[in-house]
């Protein structure tokens, strides 16, 4: 019997390997760097956990998840397998074991989080305890978090290439740009041996319903359930601790995770988690709960999640036994707008942004699909599957209609707007609201002004919402999330193509609440308030101090609004003093306006003043004469200090130009700047 087979029936307990397993067992145990996307419930870690046993020396996890590395932990040794994990939920004890366990050269498993790797002393470590191979799980990370939640991910390619030895990457879930990306980052762009085991979870039910008091909707999917371990994601800490307890009051056992917590309080959650039948754990997708409990049986997302890969990680984490298990999402307005904000607040390169709009945009195709959901989501991915007779949309199937009309309104608007607007000022050029905005740009005057007006704001921002879904539009994040028409548009702009909508899906948003906080600035300002806040955060960070201290929030707000186009508009924003005004003003006009060139530091310091409006006609006035009146002379100028100190003092007498300039200056520039000194005075 080969080696691996005995270890899978004596330290594992299995009689067989799964399909596929066998073959990834075998490329990883030889030393090959290898890939592998299997689904979630598919067996990843026992294809990196079986090859660590039949290969000399240690074997490094890299883990995004302290739950998932004390469950895998918890789990090898029960198998009597001696592994352990380096985290910060380690108790003092515990971090002494694994020491211990190294330096005897038991440990044949060490997982750690990709934090650890920034540490010097991490590499050295590494080194003297004799690692022979690196397994990367949840390796979509990589590319999903890589950039600005988990960067410290981005640092798994340098240890692979110091330490000299393979590296096998685990996920469940990578469409074919991180595919891409996970290759580049961690094998150098040196194509590994991959396997691609599908993406199709059969047993889980699909379902999404725009939020309509989503506390009431996730309490009554819960009561349906009752009884059964479920998840519900929250996007944050809060919302966590709130809907635990209204569950709890409901009558469910219930409780909160999230990475705010003491380490003691989330291993008690982990713990109860892991022994608890019916236990609802409210949980951060940032965090996530990442435990191998097999018989979780529904998972509920009280918020839109980040990315249709982030969305099939989480609901993965339900019927992982192959049982049947269900899966509800919620979203609405606020969702979206929160999801563009984080991308555009990262501080991802703007290729990459656009990227993340992209998945965003594909993730709202999936919530606002027009057929089977399990098609659309294993499209996403590129399978295909036909209707799966076991989701939301197979169930009861959407009601549609020609929207062709109403989508070609919207991308006549984009079109003779030039694409520098988003959802927010087109809905007011299509409803022929009258705006102070519409009136400065004229737009009221544009054919499509008023022509939607058989939908309202709410109607056209679901009609948007399924443009977006379908690929016909794209934020555009060059431009503070102006939409852009996608190549997909141009058929039904020109009349050669037909699209369909949900109708049901527009019926709902006018029926839909208001909703009873009001967004900080309208949808229109948005993105740009996001890319100002995204240039504070690196002003901030770069100088150690906290956002806040650069500029409040009411500051931005107001520049997100005003929109300054010179550094004397930016001084009447509240909050810019003179100081920051000279520190910090060009920065942010760059965010608002792009290339901003540079004042002298003289006329910074005279900007929003009176004296800044004279220092430029005396500049104008100056460079009308710089080759004398008749323009042959030699050329001469006046030093921006010179034409500072004028502005301020305003001399109206040629004598006192004289002291000021000297008497060469004074007489080519006396009698202009004269004049411009006493129309002012």
């Amino acid at each position: 019997m080969p080696a691996s087979s005995s270890l899978l029936r004596d330290v594992f307990g299995f009689e067989s390997f799964r399909t596929g397993q066998e073959e990834i067992v075998e490329a990883v145990a030889a030393g090959e760097n290898v890939l592998a996307i299997m689904p979630t419930g598919g067996g990843k870690s026992l294809c990196f956990q079986l090859p660590a046993l039949l290969r000399e020396g240690v074997t490094v996890v890299i883990s995004p998840l302290i739950a998932l590395m004390r469950d895998q932990v918890r789990g090898l040794q029960e198998a009597g397998v001696e592994a352990g994990a380096l985290t910060s939920g380690n108790t003092q004890e515990e971090t002494d074991a694994v020491w211990a366990a190294l330096e005897a050269g038991r440990l044949k498993l060490l997982y750690m989080a990709p934090e650890r790797l920034a540490s010097g002393a991490a590499l050295a470590m590494l080194r003297r305890v004799g690692v022979s191979l690196i397994a990367v799980d949840e390796a979509h990370c990589v590319s999903q978090w890589g950039h600005d939640f988990r960067p410290d991910y981005l640092r798994i390619g340098d240890l692979r290439r110091a330490l000299g030895v393979p590296l096998a990457a685990f996920t469940a879930t990578a469409d074919a740009e991180t595919q891409e990306e996970i290759v580049q980052k961690l094998f150098d762009g040196e194509p590994p041996r991959s396997f691609l085991r599908g993406f199709d979870r059969p047993n889980i039910h699909l379902a999404f319903a725009a939020k309509d008091g989503p506390r009431r909707q996730i309490l009554e999917f819960a009561a349906a359930r009752r009884g059964h371990s479920g998840i519900v994601y929250c996007a944050t800490r809060a919302k966590t601790e709130a809907l635990a307890q209204a569950l709890r009051e409901d009558g469910h056992s219930a409780c909160h995770y999230h990475g705010g917590m003491e380490a003691e309080d989330r291993r008690v959650v982990e713990g109860r988690f892991a022994r608890e039948d019916g236990l609802i754990v409210v949980a951060t997708v940032a965090f996530g709960m990442g435990i191998d409990k097999p018989d979780i049986r529904w998972v509920a997302h009280a918020d839109l999640p980040k990315s249709i890969e982030a969305y099939y990680q989480e609901i993965g984490r339900a019927g992982r036994d192959g049982a049947p298990a269900e899966t509800l999402t919620l979203y609405g307005p606020d969702d979206i707008r929160l999801r563009r904000n984080q991308i555009d607040e990262g501080l991802a390169p703007p290729e990459r942004r656009a990227a993340d709009h992209a998945r965003l945009n594909a993730l709202l195709g999936l919530a606002e699909a027009l057929g089977c959901r399990r098609q659309a989501l294993l499209g996403f991915f590129g399978e295909e599957t036909a209707p799966c007779g076991y989701c939301d949309l197979c169930d009861s199937p959407p009601e549609l209609f020609d929207g062709t009309t109403p989508v070609r309104m919207a991308l006549s608007a984009i079109l003779r707007t030039e694409e520098w607007f988003g959802a927010g000022h087109l809905t007011d050029i299509l409803t022929g609201t009258e705006t102070d905005r519409i009136r400065q740009r004229g737009h009221d005057a544009l054919p499509t002004y008023g022509v939607g007006k058989d939908y309202d704001k709410r109607q056209w921002s679901a009609i948007f919402r399924q443009m977006m879904g379908r690929d016909l539009v794209r934020p555009d994040p060059a431009r503070h999330g102006a939409l852009r028409m996608t190549d997909a548009a141009l058929p039904i702009l020109r009349g050669e193509g037909t699209i369909t909508l949900r109708r049901d899906v527009i019926r709902k948003a006018a029926a839909q609440r208001r909703p009873a906080v009001k967004a900080l600035v309208s949808d229109e300002d948005a993105p740009l308030l996001s890319a100002l806040k995204a240039r504070r955060r690196a002003l901030s960070e770069a100088a150690k101090v906290p956002a806040y201290v650069i500029f409040p929030d009411r500051t931005l707000i107001e520049m997100a609004e005003t929109r300054p186009a010179s550094l004397d508009q930016m001084a009447r924003i509240n909050g810019v003093g003179a100081k920051k005004l000279e520190r910090y003003g060009t920065a942010f006009l760059e965010v608002i306006n792009g290339a901003v060139t540079p004042a002298h530091p003289a006329r910074r310091k005279l900007a929003g003043r009176e004296a800044g409006s004279l220092f430029d006609r005396l500049l104008e006035a100056q460079a009308g004469l710089a080759r004398g009146a008749a323009g042959i002379d030699k050329p001469m100028s006046c030093s921006a200090a010179e034409l500072a100190k004028l502005a301020q003092q305003r001399p109206t007498e040629e004598s006192a130009l004289v002291r000021l300039l000297g008497e060469r200056r004074a007489e080519r520039f006396g009698p202009a700047f004269l004049d411009v000194l006493r129309d002012a005075g």
